[in-house]
């Protein structure tokens, strides 16, 4: 599932990222791979200059376990997908899983949506970029709202005292993100 990395080239990773060493490689791009960061239960892999891979073991009932894989492209803002597998890799279906933030929910509640100044700064967030990742150690889901990063500065400026500080967190329990 990591198409920029021979089987060989993802083994040499980790055994540089276990040695101590920077664990960065050539990949098949052209670019660079590196491992961030490896646990026994989560990776965090920049697999290429704009492509982030985050997958973290999830446990379910009786010592059995899903993988929760994030895929995150960057340019010029962040957007994220989520996939979840077996551990012997065969797809899930995700929104059995997880239910997707919706833009939404990251509009300031008492927010006048009414007003004039409301309409004309949300008019600009004309997509849903939201940027999903795993925390390394605990079991969470994290969704930043990634749209306003796309806008310009001045645009930015407009939308912010309308939109949540934080980001919404999932946590996950026994078998779903909630």
């Amino acid at each position: 599932y990591i198409v920029q990395l021979e089987s060989a080239w993802r083994k040499d990773l980790i055994d540089l990222y276990n040695s101590g060493k920077e664990a960065r490689l050539q990949n098949t791009m052209n670019g660079y791979s590196v491992l961030e960061k490896l646990t026994s239960d989560y990776l965090l892999l920049q697999s290429t200059e704009r492509t982030t891979i985050e997958m973290k073991m999830l446990p379910l009932v009786n010592n059995t376990y899903i993988i929760c894989m994030i895929t995150t492209v960057s340019g010029p803002a962040p957007d994220s997908r989520i996939a979840f597998y077996t551990t012997d890799w065969q797809p899930l279906e995700a929104l059995d899983l997880y239910a997707p933030v919706e833009a939404g929910w990251f509009i300031r509640e008492g927010a006048n949506k009414n007003s004039d100044a409301f309409l004309d700064a949300t008019s600009r967030l004309d997509m849903d970029l939201v940027r999903y990742s795993l925390s390394p150690d605990a079991n969470t889901l994290t969704a930043t709202y990634a749209t306003p990063l796309y806008l310009s500065k001045e645009e930015r400026e407009k939308v912010q005292p309308f939109l949540k500080d934080e980001p919404k967190v999932y946590m996950w329990e026994r078998s779903h993100f909630q």
